[in-house]
């Protein structure tokens, strides 16, 4: 090599080699007539015992290149492969596109696989299939990393150059004639018996070998093709990694329960959560059509009435709740008890000084306790056989107090829960929650008050016998939820609960996710407190529905399924964006789960969780229907909120936290919708 002195470029340079980053060497047999069976993707419960049933009965060696995941899943399955016989190759764990995954990824699939081998079967395989046609034929860089990963552990990297194309489901004959058609490109040919439907395979597979017996093929196992013998290519385990693998066959065995359960749970939790949407649809229309028999009968049913109204830090509201209460068309006697629980602002001084002199209105201040306390505090003063407990910040429609009170007529009823709507529809977040009220709330007490156990009846609008109140020993102060602790309380005592749909309240729901989260962490813990402290409850005998249905109802689908749900959106997300990689790697019709089919299920859903929602909005005929369009993002948001929120209380049970009342600010945002009268 010699440089120019004047334009200092190279001159008369000879190059005499290029070098290349990987060199790639096919090897095999040279014998035109010996042909090897592969199949990839298994092993699979339905297909896999078809084909090994085939192969037995032509006396013929197949290799099968298993997927880690499905021979975790199928480990007889795996044990009668190789008793059999056959051979197995490496396949990876989760059949990822290796072109798309990190050196570090790939040594994981690889040596996860190999592990489950060496555990269940004291073998190891010096066989490896790549996912995917380009992985198992490289051409570009990104295509020989793997196999280069796959070399350095000590495998041999099997190609083939004979692909049936069976994934496709062309059709019997088409899967023959393509094998015989491509037959002089090599020695191996690609069948599949996992990953999808298989059934063309197994129908082609008998006629395929017989063909190629009689055009002069001999079938022959791999290893022969390569010059190895059985144990040369699935070599044995030395005696002292006995110890290593009975601790791996046990670990394997263990995730194999651990999946198998999840599995199950997960099945059973999509298969109940249907079973009753339908189950709770139908009792609540049943229970409509009931309600609705008589509704032109006027309510003659009318005993005196002590609505208590506790009140914290609720200037902005107080008055416009006392209104609604004092101008409600009750043909009986009528008293208002407004109990301030040491309020900071003006509570006390505005109720006093707008209603002081009212006849009908009573106002009392004591020192701060909580909900609870000024609720029994505000029981001592009142005067009616009847008593009415409402939430400051509720708006009653002119006729609730009548339609609460008119079910108590029935001697057996001790409670009646009113229909609390969200009375703040302002924004995206209150008008979730409206929806919530109607589908899932109310839909659930109409759906219980004919099996004669709602568990709540709720702070917003609800009556009570006082006598009973008062044998239970009050509204109870060591729960958050001292609503629903009095109702399972009287329904204890062999009491109906009764739902009164047309008693409306008007409440104001907490406008920001934040707010949102913090009311109904309490709620949550709340309900956890009451399902320990009426434990004994469960599948009692002696309390029917209650014990057999209500109080399983609310352990499985309000703290295990929100608690679990989590996990299963994530489960979501990681299918449909592994569905999406394979689709976008090798195409959808050979991912073994494509995108459309995750959707496809996931949107099924959604519509069944909008149409029982639309059957619950038919109940309430003067709801806003366009509400129901909001279920879809809905789902997106809102619920992952209330997800966290169970997830938190539970955790804070389980740790023994003890949780505050935590006070929401009021906004006064709430409007009282014209109700219609029956009285």
């Amino acid at each position: 090599m010699r440089i120019d002195p004047v334009t200092h470029l190279v001159v008369d340079e000879v190059i005499h080699r290029v070098g290349t980053p990987y060199i790639v060497n096919r090897y095999g047999s040279s014998d035109p007539h010996l042909i090897a069976l592969t199949f990839d993707d298994g092993p699979d419960g339905k297909w896999t015992p078809m084909i090994l049933d085939t192969l037995k009965s032509r006396g013929v060696t197949g290799t099968f290149f298993l997927i880690g995941e499905n021979a975790e899943r199928h480990l007889p399955l795996l044990r009668r492969i190789v008793n059999e016989g056959h051979l197995i190759g490496n396949h990876t764990f989760l059949h990822p596109n290796l072109a798309f995954a990190s050196d570090k990824r790939t040594k994981l699939e690889l040596d996860a696989t190999e592990r489950l081998f060496e555990a269940v079967l004291g073998r190891r395989t010096a066989f490896f299939r790549p996912p995917y046609f380009g992985d198992a034929e490289p051409t570009t860089l990104d295509e020989l990393i793997p196999a280069q990963v796959a070399k350095e552990r000590g495998y041999l990297i099997i190609g083939l150059h004979i692909d049936a194309e069976d994934w496709q489901s062309p059709g019997v004959q088409t899967i023959i004639d393509t094998v015989l058609a491509q037959r002089s490109r090599g020695n191996v040919v690609l069948l599949h018996d996992g990953g999808g439907d298989r059934s063309q395979t197994v129908a082609a597979l008998g006629p395929l070998i017989d063909t190629l017996r009689a055009v002069g093929d001999t079938v022959v196992p791999l290893s022969q093709l390569i010059g190895l013998t059985r144990d040369q290519a699935m070599p044995e385990l030395p005696p002292r990694n006995r110890l290593a693998r009975a601790g791996e066959l046990l670990g394997w065995g263990t995730l194999s329960v651990v999946q198998w359960l999840l599995y199950w749970i997960f099945f059973l939790a999509i298969f109940l959560g249907f079973a009753r949407l339908v189950f709770m649809t139908v009792l609540a229309i049943v229970q409509h059509v009931r309600n609705h028999q008589n509704r032109d009968a006027p309510i003659t049913f009318a005993p005196s009435v002590s609505v208590i109204v506790p009140a914290y830090r609720e200037e902005k509201v107080i008055l416009r709740t006392i209104e609604t209460l004092v101008a409600q068309e009750y043909p009986g006697e009528l008293e208002v008890v407004v109990v301030d629980d040491g309020s900071p602002d003006g509570t006390y001084e505005a109720a006093l000084a707008a209603y002081g002199d009212h006849p009908k209105v009573r106002v009392y201040r004591k020192a701060n306790g909580g909900k609870a306390s000024a609720l029994n505090y505000g029981l001592t003063f009142a005067r009616g056989e009847i008593v009415i407990c409402l939430d400051a910040d509720t708006l009653f429609a002119p006729d609730t107090v009548a339609e609460l009170v008119e079910p108590l007529h029935d001697p057996k009823v001790g409670a009646v829960a009113g229909n609390a709507k969200v009375g703040n529809r302002i924004n995206i977040v209150t008008r979730w929650q409206a929806i919530e009220y109607v589908t899932s709330q109310n839909l659930d007490r109409r759906a219980f008050s004919l099996l004669n156990c709602i568990t709540v009846v709720p702070g917003a609008v609800g009556a009570w016998r006082k006598s009973l109140v008062e044998k239970a020993g009050g509204f109870s102060e060591d729960t958050l939820a001292e609503d629903q602790d009095l109702t399972l309380s009287i329904r204890r005592r062999g009491f109906s609960i009764a739902y009164a749909d047309e008693a409306i309240g008007y409440t104001e729901a907490p406008d920001t996710l934040r707010g949102l989260a913090k009311q109904r962490f309490r709620w949550s813990f709340g309900t956890l407190q009451c399902l320990w402290k009426h434990r004994r409850t469960f599948f009692h005998p002696r309390y029917g529905s209650l014990g057999f249905v209500a109080l399983p109802n609310v352990l499985l689908f309000q703290i295990i399924y929100p608690f679990l749900s989590p996990i299963a959106d994530l489960m979501f997300v990681l299918s449909l964006w592994s569905a999406w990689a394979i689709r976008e790697a090798h195409g959808a019709t050979y991912a073994i789960t494509s995108v459309e089919q995750v959707l496809t299920y996931y949107a099924v859903f959604l519509i069944i969780d909008w149409v029982a929602s639309i059957v619950a909005f038919m109940l309430e005929p003067d709801e806003d229907k366009w509400l129901t369009w909001l279920i879809f993002l809905q789902r997106f948001a809102y619920r992952q909120v209330m997800y966290w929120v169970v997830v938190r209380s539970v955790i804070a049970a389980l740790r023994g936290r003890l949780v505050g009342w935590g006070k929401l600010e009021r906004k006064a945002t709430v409007e009282l919708e014209t109700a219609t009268s029956r009285s």
